[in-house]
């Protein structure tokens, strides 16, 4: 199964633990700052996601959508 993941950067707050728990590493850091001051996550466009979902349940801002195809 193939996914997909939306990042809401404005609610990301930089825990990270969505890039700790990624089986694939398909999420990694970023240097550009959201509107409350963070750093936040983004999609490592060299990976591919499996739709696993473990990053969205892990974000405890809720700052991640994953889709399934």
């Amino acid at each position: 199964m193939k996914g997909h993941i939306i990042i809401n950067k404005d609610l990301c707050k930089e825990c990270h633990l969505c890039i700790h728990f990624c089986p694939k590493d398909h999420i990694v850091p970023t240097k550009e700052y959201n509107i409350q001051g963070y750093r936040p996550v983004a999609v490592h466009e060299g990976t591919e996601c499996t739709g696993c979902g473990i990053c969205a349940t892990m974000c405890p801002d809720v700052a991640i959508e994953v889709y399934r195809e």
